[in-house]
Parts: C-alpha cells; structure tokens; sequence
C-alpha cells in the first residue's frame, strides 16, 4: 500500500495558538513542537532593519507602549514601525497582552525581533536538539497604499530583506511570500530561482492571478476556505505547490489532508503534528 507524503507543518507566527505571534518564545517553542518551517512577517524600521512584525505598526490588539500602557485602537497606526528607529520599537511590549481570539496563549515578556535575532536563535536551538535547521516562509508586508507610509517602495523593501537573507546565509532556506504582485516579481528579476509564494484572500480566478503576477510561482498560497478541488487540480497541473493558510481546527486540518498540499499553515502546529502521528 502506498503511503501519501504527510504535508510540511508550518507554524504561522511562530506558533500565534500558543505563544505570543512572531515572537522569539514563538519561534523557539514552534521549533521545539517540530515544525519544519516556521512563518513570519517582516517590515521595515525607520533605521532599514527588517524587522519581525504582522502589522508595520503597533498592534492595539497585543502591543503596550515603551511605559507598558495599553494602545487605543484608534491610535495604533500613529506607532507606525517605519517611523520608527528600532532601538525604540525594542522597548514595546507585544507578548504580555493575551490575544483576544488565543485563549490558549501563554502570555510572556516578549519584544518584536530582528529577522537576524530569530535566526540565530531558531539555529542554536536546532543544532541544541540535534535537528536540521528550520526553514522559512517570510512574508513581506507590503501594499500599494503603504509605499511610502509603512514601508519602501517594492523594490527598496525587497532589496532590504534580501541583504539580510544573503548576510545570514539563509537565501537556501527560504521561501519569500506576498500579496503584494510587484514585490514577487521585483523578486522574480532579481533571483529567478528564488521559490516565491503567492498568497491570496479573494475569488479571484486563478488564471487572472496569473496573468496579474506574468509567470507561474513555485507555490500558492490561498486562505483555505478558498480551496475547491477544481483548484487544487488546476495548480498540480499547473505544477505550482499548494500550502493553504491558516487552518486551525482539527476537522478543517484533517479536511485539508485530503487535497495533499505540500504545506499547512496553521496557528497550533500541535494540532497538526498529533494528526501526523496518527498517519505516520
């Protein structure tokens, strides 16, 4: 009897179900768990550091300020990380505040981190437990109506990150992740060898996708509500890898099994790594 390949885990933030998101405590307890590759948003500070952050500002949600007081949601974007030097974003407080949708999230002290601190840090502890080391889905937050707000142009905040993967000897390791079309292909001239995600949240067609981004991706990356079986047939034909964000529930985890994507990206990496315990 053949046996499926079970897909790569992916610990979306670290692992946001669990510990603070895109936090070191994330990252090193995701790895801990067994997740083969671990999935962080990056922007950029008002000094070009590449940062570890969801949002180029200081989330309301799970941020205090430098005196540890909580931020007015209407205020939030007012923190805005790319005017911002990093030595000031250090002293915010983004662990401490239990997410309102993560009951199960072990509050901590935890800052936002350079991309190179979680590195080195996701590496000592891999080489510690005697694994390989991790690899990365990095996802540039990036819009249209951000350039010059939130973060560089597209091809400056490419430039940025890819100086630092290069610097860390991480380009190997690495898949780079958008919504942002122009970053991917910036990417795509630069290192066509790069594997490249295109993430999606609308119903737009796979085709004008497509033809939007003018080539085919190494993977795709829909939420996963998105997903048809039409879909998935098109992308294998296409030979373009599947890993479907962010699935959380166990019956929408096994539910996803059934497409044989090449990853799940998912808040609780435990969930999905008990499900492969069971197959494996």
């Amino acid at each position: 009897m053949a046996f499926l390949p079970f897909p790569e885990v992916h610990g979306h933030r670290g692992c946001r179900g669990l510990r603070p998101e895109n936090t070191i405590p994330a990252f090193l307890h995701a790895l801990t768990l067994g997740v083969d590759v671990v999935e962080l948003d990056v922007v950029i500070s008002a000094d070009n550091q590449v940062v570890v952050s969801h949002e180029p500002w200081m989330s309301a949600a799970i941020c205090r300020t430098p005196a540890g007081q909580p931020i007015p949601f209407e205020q939030q974007k007012q923190h805005n990380v790319y005017q911002l030097p990093y030595a000031t974003i250090r002293q915010y407080d983004c662990g401490l505040t239990l997410h309102p949708y993560y009951p199960e999230q072990t509050p901590e002290p935890a800052y936002k981190p350079l991309l190179r601190e979680v590195v080195q840090a996701l590496d000592k502890l891999a080489f510690q437990l005697g694994r390989r080391p991790v690899r990365f889905s990095i996802e540039l937050k990036s819009t249209p109506e951000g350039d010059g707000i939130y973060h560089p142009a597209p091809s400056r905040f490419l430039e940025l990150v890819l100086l630092e993967l290069s610097a860390l000897s991480l380009l190997a390791r690495t898949t780079l992740l958008c919504f942002d079309k122009r970053v991917l292909r910036a990417a795509r001239q630069l290192l066509p060898t790069l594997p490249l995600c295109l993430l999606v949240e609308d119903e737009k067609p796979l085709s004008a996708h497509l033809m939007e981004l003018g080539f085919i991706p190494s993977l795709y990356g829909p939420e996963f509500r998105l997903l048809t079986p039409e879909l998935v047939t098109v992308l294998r034909q296409q030979h373009i890898d599947l890993v479907p964000w962010t699935v959380n529930e166990p019956a929408d985890l096994r539910h996803m099994l059934a497409y044989q994507p090449k990853g799940i990206t998912t808040d609780y990496p435990d969930r999905l790594l008990a499900l492969r315990s069971l197959v494996l």
